[in-house]
């Protein structure tokens, strides 16, 4: 029995050897969030966002950015947060989400970046089980740092493949 646990142990630090490295943080709501630093293409600060018509809430609208439609995704309203009035700290972050076959370019709402760090595997950890019910698919690991735990985002996986194809449709794609 100790022999089966000890290869399971082995096998959740291999996974999170894989996804030690640095992140962009960011905040929302009271909660601090991490980003693969190399899916980040830039940090921008809030642009006139041009509302696109019969797209989920979530999606604010498309964005300029040196001639290419981008479209822009708030993320509070994507976590089912409640809305926030923009302040001067709110920003977005542009990504590179790749889902399968389909790659767009998109901006992502959040309310004030942080900083990068570096997180080791030994400080994270598997998301928590929260049933069936919950879906945590898009959550990488928790990292524990200091005396906060910042939650490790799969951008990939934060829209469904079907949302990632629409908005490649809405924007200029990749």
């Amino acid at each position: 029995m100790s022999n089966a646990r000890s290869r399971s142990t082995q096998a959740v630090e291999a996974g999170m050897e894989e996804l030690a490295g640095k992140y962009l943080t960011f905040h929302l709501a009271e909660e601090e969030y991490g980003l693969e630093i190399l899916k980040v293409q830039e940090i921008i600060e809030m642009l006139e966002i041009t509302r696109v018509p019969r797209v989920p809430d979530y999606v604010r609208g498309v964005i300029n950015l040196r001639g290419k439609v981008v479209p822009i995704v708030d993320l509070r309203l994507k976590f089912n947060m409640p809305a926030q009035e923009t302040s001067r700290k709110t920003c977005i972050i542009v990504v590179r989400v790749q889902r399968g076959d389909a790659g767009v370019i998109m901006g992502i709402i959040v309310d004030e970046v942080s900083e990068v760090v570096e997180i080791s595997a030994e400080e994270i950890e598997s998301a928590p089980a929260f049933g069936t019910q919950v879906d945590t698919s898009f959550i990488l690991g928790m990292a524990k740092a200091k005396d906060s735990v910042k939650i490790l985002l799969d951008i990939d996986k934060v829209l469904s493949a079907d949302e990632v194809n629409a908005l490649a449709k809405t924007g200029n794609g990749a």
